[in-house]
């Protein structure tokens, strides 16, 4: 899913490394929850930079409390 078909996005969670964000997106996509992961990472080529600059899992504003009260 692209960035601007999900509209107004809101940071969900940060995460250290994109298989964990990636695990949550799954999770929230498979309850209902539209989602994407964002990382300045290299495109996964360096994963070590996700660790540094913190990977995002972003969900609609419309979804945001739902989303976070899921991934408590």
């Amino acid at each position: 899913m692209r960035r601007e078909e999900l509209g107004d996005l809101v940071v969900a969670q940060i995460y250290s490394y994109r298989a964990e964000a990636e695990l949550a997106r799954s999770a929230l996509e498979a309850n209902g929850i539209e989602a994407m992961v964002e990382a300045d990472d290299c495109g996964g080529q360096r994963p070590l930079l996700g660790a540094n600059l913190g990977v995002r899992l972003l969900v609609r504003r419309a979804d945001e409390r739902k989303a976070k009260s899921f991934l408590e």
